[in-house]
């Protein structure tokens, strides 16, 4: 966190030194040139992230109406939006990120870069691992209320632990597997002289 509140504090510094610079070595812009030469970027950023926004907006539409779900465009529309207040803040270094976030030729591969390694990490950290398509077959990871439930040994064969079934078994090789379930042979019955009860 602390390296965040780092970044976003160099930013202003490094704005307040180029526009320091700027002014101190080029002697044809003065004050005033740069003043308007921030504004004008800002101006040009402004309107770049509108049509942007409107692009985006449209093939999120397409997207929806093709029945898939938005996820680049929603990262776009995240990514227009930081790059709209990097452009409304006043310097140089942020009017550049600002840029860098609203060209698709730039923005393309940011989003990239934050799907793979901000936003997958993250949502399988939440989710564990069923975001990116990870399947236990049993019981969950790391989970010690799976009721006592393991891997196979012999190949195929799960012990479920304490469930809620038995196993009666006879003398002449038969077994009856009794669920637990509350049905009685009364209601057996009438389930079978309704055709529609099936």
């Amino acid at each position: 966190m602390l390296r965040w509140i780092f970044a976003l504090l160099l930013i202003p510094f490094l704005d307040a030194v180029l526009l320091a610079v700027i002014v101190t070595q080029f002697g044809f812009v003065n004050w005033v040139g740069m003043v308007l030469l921030v504004v004008l970027t800002g101006l040009v950023g402004m309107l770049l992230v509108r049509a942007e926004g409107r692009r985006t907006i449209r093939k999120m539409q397409r997207t929806m109406a093709a029945g898939k779900p938005p996820t680049n465009e929603l990262l776009d529309g995240g990514l227009l939006i930081a790059a709209g207040a990097f452009l409304l803040t006043p310097g140089l270094v942020t009017d550049l990120i600002g840029f860098l976030l609203a060209v698709p030729l730039t923005r393309i591969p940011i989003r990239a870069a934050l799907k793979r390694f901000v936003i997958v990490p993250y949502a399988d950290k939440k989710t564990g691992g069923f975001a990116s398509g990870n399947v236990w077959t049993v019981g969950f990871p790391n989970d010690e209320t799976s009721g006592g439930a393991t891997e196979p040994t012999d190949g195929g064969t799960y012990d479920l632990g304490d469930d809620d079934y038995t196993v009666d078994g006879n003398d002449d090789e038969s077994y009856t597997i009794d669920f637990g379930d509350e049905r009685t042979d009364d209601a057996d019955d009438e389930r079978d002289d309704d055709p529609l009860a099936r």
